[in-house]
């Protein structure tokens, strides 16, 4: 299977769910992976074993995005 293949069962995936096919492409499936893991506490280093990410930024922009309402001031005091 291709890049190319993944990219497009993606987007036929999202066509079908009701959503724009435009805003998904095979990446979505590795980002979405580095997200769900870290919000589960997988280390770093194991999610970029598995993504093939060769740097910390790109994972950490992720886990980022994907705490960003999970970790913060306004979730620790009840809001």
């Amino acid at each position: 299977m291709t890049d190319r293949t993944v990219a497009l069962v993606v987007k036929e995936a999202a066509l079908a769910a009701g959503l724009d096919p435009t805003q998904y492409a095979g990446l979505s499936l590795r980002a979405g992976l580095a997200t769900a893991a870290a919000s589960e506490g997988v280390h770093e280093r194991v999610i970029m074993a598995q993504t093939r990410h060769k740097g910390t930024a790109m994972v950490r922009r992720y886990i980022r995005e994907g705490n960003l309402f999970k970790h913060n001031a306004a979730a620790q005091v009840g809001l």
